[in-house]
C-alpha cells in the first residue's frame, strides 16, 4: 500500500524522517527548515496516519518497514540514513536489521527496542476504537513535552495535540496493537548502519535506560541525552536535536550556522 510522503529534494544526501504514533510528517517542520537544500529530506506518513491509507498490519512493525520499501522503489532509491522517532525508530531498527542494504547511517530517537513494557497497548487501542483518540490525548500529549515547555510554548503543544487526535481511530488502534509485539533486542547485535541514539533526559515513553540498551547493544553505537526534553526531543529541543543529527549524517556541520 502506498504511502504518503513529502520529498524536500535537495543536493544532499537522501534521508527519511519517520515520526512517532499519532503524528505524521508534519511532526519534522523544525528539521525541515534546518536541513533545507542539504539534504535530500523525504519524510512520511505511516499507514494508517495523515495522508496514508489504513492497512492492515499482519507483521507489525515490520508491515509498517515494508511500506517505507515500496516508498524507496517508487522513489528510485536503493540506499538511504534514516531518523525515527519513537515509533519510527522502531521502523529504522527493522529495516536496519532486515534490510541492512538499503540503510546508510541510523538515527533512533527517544524509541525502545521492546515497548510491551511501556503501556497496556491493547486497553489502548480498545479506547481509541470506541471513543477515538481524543479520549487519550491530553495523557499521551502530557508526555510529549516537559511542564515547562507547555507552560512557555502552549501554541506548539496545541498544535501537536490537535495532529493527534486527527489520526484515524483504526489506524491508531492498529499501530498500538503492532506496538504491543515489537520486541528487537536481540535483532539488534545485527546491525550495520553507524548508530546515533538520541534520548531526551525527561522522556517517560521511551526513557534514557530504553536508548542505552540500544546503544550498548547495537555494534559501535553512540548516544546523547538531551537535557529538558521529553518524548517529542525534534521539536522540544530542535537545536540541540539538529546538531546531534547533523554531526552523524553531515559530519558535524551545524545546521544553525549554515541557515
Amino acid at each position: 500500500m502506498t504511502i504518503t510522503y513529502r520529498d524536500e529534494g535537495g543536493q544532499g544526501p537522501p534521508v527519511v524522517f519517520a515520526s512517532s504514533l499519532g503524528t505524521t510528517h508534519e511532526l519534522w517542520g523544525p528539521q525541515a527548515d534546518a536541513f533545507r537544500g542539504r539534504l535530500r529530506m523525504i519524510r512520511y506518513d505511516h499507514l494508517g496516519h495523515g495522508g496514508s491509507p489504513i492497512g492492515p498490519l499482519p507483521d507489525g512493525i515490520g508491515s509498517l518497514g515494508a511500506s517505507v520499501l515500496e516508498m524507496l522503489d517508487e522513489l528510485g532509491l536503493d540506499r538511504v540514513s534514516f531518523v525515527g522517532l519513537s515509533m519510527g525508530g522502531a521502523v529504522g531498527q527493522w529495516l536496519a536489521a532486515n534490510a541492512r542494504e538499503r540503510i546508510d547511517r541510523l538515527v533512533l530517537a527517544c524509541t525502545s527496542a521492546r515497548f510491551a513494557t511501556t503501556a497496556d497497548w491493547p486497553e489502548r487501542a480498545r479506547v481509541v476504537r470506541e471513543q477515538g483518540v481524543e479520549a487519550l490525548a491530553d495523557t499521551v500529549v502530557g508526555r510529549w513535552f516537559t511542564p515547562a515547555f507547555h507552560e512557555r510554548r502552549p501554541e506548539v503543544v496545541a498544535a501537536a495535540r490537535a495532529m493527534l487526535v486527527a489520526t484515524p481511530r483504526e489506524g491508531y488502534a492498529r499501530c498500538c496493537e503492532a506496538l504491543a509485539g515489537w520486541d528487537h533486542v536481540e535483532q539488534l547485535r545485527g546491525v550495520v548502519a553507524p548508530t546515533l541514539v538520541i534520548a531526551g533526559a525527561a522522556d517517560q515513553s521511551s526513557p534514557p535506560e530504553h536508548g542505552a540498551l540500544i546503544a550498548d547493544t547495537i555494534p559501535g553505537a553512540h548516544m546523547t541525552v538531551l537535557p529538558d526534553a521529553a518524548h517529542v526531543a525534534c521539536i522540544e529541543q530542535a537545536a540541540a536535536f539538529n546538531r546531534a543529527v547533523a554531526a552523524h549524517l553531515l559530519d558535524g556541520d551545524d545546521p544553525e550556522e549554515a541557515a
